[in-house]
């Protein structure tokens, strides 16, 4: 099969048969060819066909029941409609009923082979968004298969089982807490609580009675016992996060319980033993605050027993399509998006994106994007303004350009066909004019744009 795919071409004359499967194999793709409906379905019944082109005016089976009977066999291969412009009511009708596209006559060959381009890179995005959806694992469980990821992976599997202190050192939002999780769900204490920790979120004169607990009436408020994060997580794990801004007062204190393994809680009268492993994570400098004695070296030794470096998102962007298919199965399944899936469009848009909120900021951008997707695809105005600003917009005609560019190029023919009589567009689009209304904002198409 060619790089490119397989496309099937179904058309009964027999000159713009054999015209079509000579432009689109010199545009580099495997092309078999069908006179008939009838042997179109017996193509693709022996053949893995990744894309077809079919005429709607056929003897026979006529396009829109071709096309019926292909998403009967196939739900998902994608169809790209030609029809005459007197039928362009019939191709909409067929769209709606799951046709990918349509081409009306007469039309560029660039024009077709975009299309083809685009529903053969939407279709194959599809389904391995799908395929990871399916086989990626419910949890917090670190996605993606990078060289980066699967190092600090292949550390944190190794440092499990001992019981020493880790370190882990990593930009915000680079999935630190994600990897801590995955080390306790691996080492001998996975039964035992996994207690995460925000150094910089608590106040300082509240962090020390969170981690070490309190007796009743050491400080005012005091008003019962309180065991202290430490102790709550006996037989398990604490996990310090941004341990580079715990104050120095109480540095000396964590020192101490790791060394001991006690803590001593405010207004007690003798320190209490403590069994639980220290993970700590920073998305700062230890070496460069010790070296201006802003955090304890002592500390920083004992802490950087195994220190692993978690890869931002901007170092492995092979791990952008399974993640956004992990953020689409977690928060499409809990807003009802399930079947909801991102046009190749946005996805370049995300793939150009550098991500300086890492995997947290790319997390924000699927879940706003499944909250205001109109429909079950997320196109790249679905994303923040920022990524819609990001590099990878349409590129010249004649190559192969995002679908909503294609789009902007149809309209703006159709509105040239009729004069620009908007109302004359929409009908032969097959939309409202409210719609056409939107698109044309959308797209930033102007009266007698000649881009």
């Amino acid at each position: 099969m060619s790089a490119r795919g397989t496309v099937l071409v179904v058309e009964d004359d027999q000159a713009m048969r054999a015209f079509l499967d000579e432009e689109i194999r010199a545009a580099g793709y495997e092309v078999l060819t069908a006179p008939t409906g009838g042997e179109a379905l017996e193509v693709l019944q022996a053949n893995a066909i990744d894309l077809v082109v079919s005429d709607i005016i056929m003897p026979g089976l006529r396009g829109p029941e071709l096309l019926a009977a292909i998403r009967a066999r196939d739900p998902d291969v994608p169809v790209v409609l030609i029809t005459a412009f007197g039928s362009v009511d019939d191709a909409v009708a067929a769209v709606k009923a799951g046709a990918y596209h349509y081409v009306v006559k007469p039309f560029a060959i660039d024009h077709l082979l975009v299309t083809i381009e685009n529903g053969i890179r939407e279709w194959k995005l599809r389904m391995e968004i799908r395929g990871l959806r399916e086989v990626l694992a419910e949890g917090n469980q670190p996605v993606g298969e990078s060289r980066a990821l699967r190092d600090a992976i292949d550390l944190i599997e190794r440092a499990a089982s001992a019981d020493t202190a880790v370190l882990l050192l990593g930009e915000t939002g680079s999935g630190k807490e994600v990897l801590a999780r995955m080390l306790h769900a691996r080492s001998p204490r996975a039964g035992g609580p996994f207690v995460a920790v925000n150094c910089l979120a608590i106040p300082e004169t509240l962090l020390e009675s969170q981690l070490f607990g309190h007796r009743r009436g050491a400080f005012t408020d005091a008003r019962e016992d309180r065991r202290g994060l430490f102790l709550e997580a006996g037989g398990g794990i604490v996990f310090l996060d941004e341990i580079g801004d715990m104050p120095l007062s109480l540095q000396a204190k964590l020192l101490r319980v790791l060394q001991e393994r006690e803590v001593h809680p405010l207004g007690a009268s003798a320190p209490v033993p403590v069994d639980a492993r220290v993970v700590a994570a920073t998305h700062r400098d230890l070496q460069s605050l010790v070296a201006a004695e802003r955090f304890r070296h002592d500390l920083y030794y004992r802490l950087n027993v195994i220190a692993i470096r978690v890869p931002s998102l901007r170092e492995r962007p092979e791990d952008i399509v399974p993640l956004t298919a992990h953020f689409l199965e977690k928060h499409g399944r809990r807003l009802g998006r399930r079947s909801c899936t991102v046009s190749t469009e946005a996805m370049d848009r995300l793939r150009a994106y550098v991500w300086p909120g890492n995997v947290r900021e790319l997390e924000n951008a699927i879940e706003r994007a499944l909250v205001l997707a109109r429909d079950d695809i997320i196109w790249a105005h679905d994303l923040p303004d920022t990524l819609r600003a990001a590099p990878g917009g349409p590129a010249p005609r004649g190559t192969a350009r995002p679908l909503a560019a294609v789009e902007r190029d149809h309209i703006i023919d159709t509105l040239r066909a009729v004069q620009w009589n908007k109302a004359a567009a929409a009908r032969a689009l097959g939309m409202d004019r409210k719609t056409l209304y939107r698109k044309i904002e959308q797209h930033d198409i102007r009266d007698r744009d000649e881009s």
